[in-house]
């Protein structure tokens, strides 16, 4: 029986001598063994509870992005005035030989002014007066205080309607795109969406982005429906995008997908990277052996390791039979383009060879 698996294995040796060991992922010693070179093109850091947040605060990667939001609080005034608005004045005036009132009345009433591009309203023998950001109580008090001159004791009465100019565009991604005109001034974001039909339910991850003026905010779809400070107001000429969030990492090696796997939150562990890419493979892969690769912006590389990494290219390694490694897994996020491996354990590839020798001598029918 010795003298059987003995020339089973050296007919093995030489089967493999002349092919590769026939397995679907690398090896850990193989993946890393540049790295005791003089000269290596890569680091690599073993990422533990000790090391893990200062990881964390290194420049992010694969992504020019960031999720940037104005939450409800900080959102336009939901009664300031805007181009486009209508304002209707009505001024009170007692005094005798008065400029506004005629002889009979003691009030006039002008017909409603729109609010100019430049946010001004003209108003007889007072010009043009500035109301654009106001609240109407404010407006008020400006018009008021430019008619002290000629009627000291006039009062003045002013309403605002939201004028037809003040509507927002719903561009793509819902049921129903186009221009929505805004009733009032607290049109929010979701009642946009409730009245574009929702989002398109065939986008995946979907991303809601808001262009207002020069400047771009975007948030995840889920975290807006469920976060009620992030129903923000809207504000004419805003425009409102739905898409999908595309971004992603790679699944290689011995886990159960090999595939592009796109973000299905704002961040990602390597821990639910594992979960989402089904798991390691419990005939093949090392758990001491899982390595996330990842490039750097040389700009981001630091001579002392600590703020930046020492090199564009690094391999952090994570073992996940220790609980030192499980949480550092956890707390460890995966950057868009990064390629998350799963090295295969040196006893799948010693059972490999074993199986070989087994199936050249036959020893399944002996043994």
């Amino acid at each position: 029986m010795r003298l059987k698996i003995l020339c089973a294995l050296a007919i093995a040796g030489v089967v493999l001598s002349g092919c590769s060991l026939p397995r679907g992922a690398a090896l850990t010693s193989e993946v890393l063994r540049e790295q005791n070179a003089k000269e290596p093109t890569y680091s690599v850091v073993a990422v533990s509870r000790s090391n893990v947040m200062q990881v964390a605060g290194w420049p992010g990667t694969g992504w020019s992005g960031g999720y940037n939001w104005i939450s409800a609080k900080d959102g336009p005034s939901g009664v300031a005035i805007r181009p486009g608005d209508f304002i209707k004045l009505v001024i009170w005036d007692s005094q005798d030989n008065s400029l506004l009132t005629a002889a009979t009345q003691k009030q006039v009433t002008f017909s409603p002014m729109e609010v100019s591009p430049q946010g001004t309203i003209f108003v007889p023998y007072l010009g043009e007066i500035v109301v654009n950001g106001l609240t109407p109580s404010a407006a008020r008090e400006t018009v008021q205080k430019a008619m002290a001159p000629i009627a000291a004791t006039a009062q003045v009465q002013l309403s605002v309607e939201p004028g037809a100019r003040n509507s927002v565009d719903l561009v793509s991604g819902a049921g129903k795109p186009g221009t929505y005109p805004m009733p009032s001034r607290n049109y929010t974001i979701l009642t946009l969406l409730a009245e574009g039909g929702g989002i398109d339910p065939t986008l995946k991850n979907p991303l809601v982005r808001l262009i207002r003026d020069t400047k771009t905010y975007e948030i995840r779809a889920d975290r807006l429906f469920a976060e009620a400070n992030k129903n923000t107001t809207l504000r004419g000429g805003d425009k409102v995008i739905l898409r999908e969030d595309d971004r992603y990492f790679t699944s290689l090696g011995a886990t159960g997908s090999e595939n592009l796997i796109y973000f299905e939150r704002e961040s990602i562990s390597a821990l639910e990277a594992m979960s989402l890419v089904g798991g390691l493979n419990d005939a093949r892969a090392n758990p001491k052996g899982v390595l996330i690769l990842r490039e750097y912006p040389q700009k981001a590389v630091r001579a002392d390791g600590v703020k930046g990494p020492a090199m564009r290219r690094v391999i952090f390694t994570f073992d996940l039979t220790t609980a030192d490694g499980l949480f550092a897994a956890r707390n460890f996020k995966v950057n868009p383009m990064d390629t998350v491996l799963a090295t295969e354990s040196p006893l799948a590839a010693a059972n490999t060879v074993f199986g070989l020798a087994r199936s050249v001598v036959g020893l399944n029918k002996s043994l």
